[in-house]
């Protein structure tokens, strides 16, 4: 593991604590507090407890004759760490109107100040856990985007979080299958450059012969699954995936809606727009993915085979550019996968049941945060992440 240079550290800490500042601009301080479901949090907490995890993983640690910035937050902007102590309920983030939005930015500038002061001197191991926070607020600046989406989907006004960009004209390109012969190969990070803990160790998997679609399923063909009455036909869903569909009387995915006399329009980060046929489709749970997978003949990959296929077929369109991807794959320990010390070990390991595991990334995601090991996740019924569909067979 080769050791980090504080100087350009700093550098990316600055990079991404000024981006983030820059997601949450557009905002009013009415838009940053409210919380439009109990899976999303205010744009107020995010840049909040990004923050929170500087002061409580490092300075805490480091800084001489520290003292917090202010002792309630360190309750009120904790997410999950039951190592840390007490949380403020996620379902109740929208209820902290205080501290207001410019005491939060206060907090973010006062934490900035103190800990750029003692990056020269830090030891590794406290570089180490900046550069966890780095890619920790990297993830939560794609967090933010997302549920803001949700938020302003809920607003009848159907605001625009951004203006809207020139739309393509260009066709999809035509899906082509492309083939992975049998083997051993290895997947999981191999230890150059950051990755977070569940990507390794790095280990040998089997592969039988398969293909893999040379892009991402789009809205046009998502459409057609719906034309064929693929929500109404049990004997494509799994089990769960039919009850879920019932119980939400869902009939298309999150952010559409039937125009008034023919075709579709979706919300969006630049508001409500006529559906772009060729565009990915997004916001598809795993229960849809795998049922749309199931009507085209089709199957999704094993994340084994997606990481395989984006490393070794050069041809894969949109890896990691429009859609998180999901995979067949439960999200589950890697053979000898051992979490980190400390609280920062409750990071991952302890969400190992109950999900599945995504691949690639979205036009959400920074680009600095990507790479073919990087194994998101999520339960089977998200649907407010930008997710999307590559079919295998």
């Amino acid at each position: 593991m080769s050791e980090l240079d504080p100087a350009n550290l700093g550098a990316a800490y600055r990079a991404v604590r000024a981006h983030t500042e820059a997601l949450a601009a557009p905002l009013s301080a009415e838009d940053a507090c409210a919380q439009s479901m109990p899976d999303a949090s205010p744009a107020k907490w995010h840049l909040a407890h990004t923050t929170w995890f500087f002061e409580t993983f490092v300075l805490e640690r480091v800084e001489p004759g520290f003292t917090p910035h202010a002792a309630a937050y360190r309750v009120l902007f904790n997410s999950y760490y039951n190592a840390v102590g007490d949380k403020h309920p996620r379902p109740q983030r929208g209820l902290l109107t205080r501290p207001s939005l410019d005491e939060v930015k206060a907090y973010r500038a006062a934490v900035d100040r103190r800990l750029l002061a003692l990056m020269p001197q830090l030891p590794q191991d406290a570089l180490r856990l900046v550069e966890l926070g780095l890619h920790h607020e990297q993830q939560h600046q794609e967090l933010l985007l997302t549920d803001v989406l949700h938020l302003f989907s809920c607003n009848p006004l159907k605001p625009a979080y951004r203006a809207a960009e020139t739309a393509s004209s260009a066709p999809a390109s035509p899906l082509q299958w492309h083939a992975v012969e049998e083997g051993v190969v290895h997947i999981g990070h191999d230890g150059q450059g950051f990755a977070f803990d569940n990507e390794s160790p790095r280990h040998a998997v089997f592969l039988q012969r398969y293909e893999i679609a040379s892009r991402l399923v789009t809205n046009a063909e998502y459409a057609g699954f719906i034309e064929a009455d693929g929500y109404r036909e049990p004997s494509l869903w799994l089990s769960d995936g039919w009850d879920w569909v019932r119980a939400q009387s869902r009939e298309h995915p999150l952010y559409w809606q039937r125009k008034a006399h023919d075709g579709w329009q979706s919300f969006g980060l630049s508001g409500l727009q006529d559906l772009q046929a060729h565009e990915p489709a997004l916001h598809l749970s795993y229960y849809e993915a795998d049922a749309y997978a199931r009507w085209a003949g089709a199957r999704l990959p094993t994340e084994a085979e997606w990481e395989h296929a984006a490393i070794t077929c050069p041809e894969l369109r949109q890896l990691t550019s429009h859609a998180w991807q999901w995979t067949s794959s439960a999200y589950l320990p890697y053979p000898g996968f051992q979490a980190s010390a400390g609280a920062v070990g409750e990071y991952n390991g302890k969400f190992m049941v109950n999900q599945m595991v995504l691949r690639g990334g979205s036009l959400a995601t920074p680009p600095t945060h990507l790479r073919s090991t990087y194994r998101n996740f999520f339960p089977t019924h998200a649907t407010w992440q930008f997710t999307g569909i590559r079919l295998a067979r």
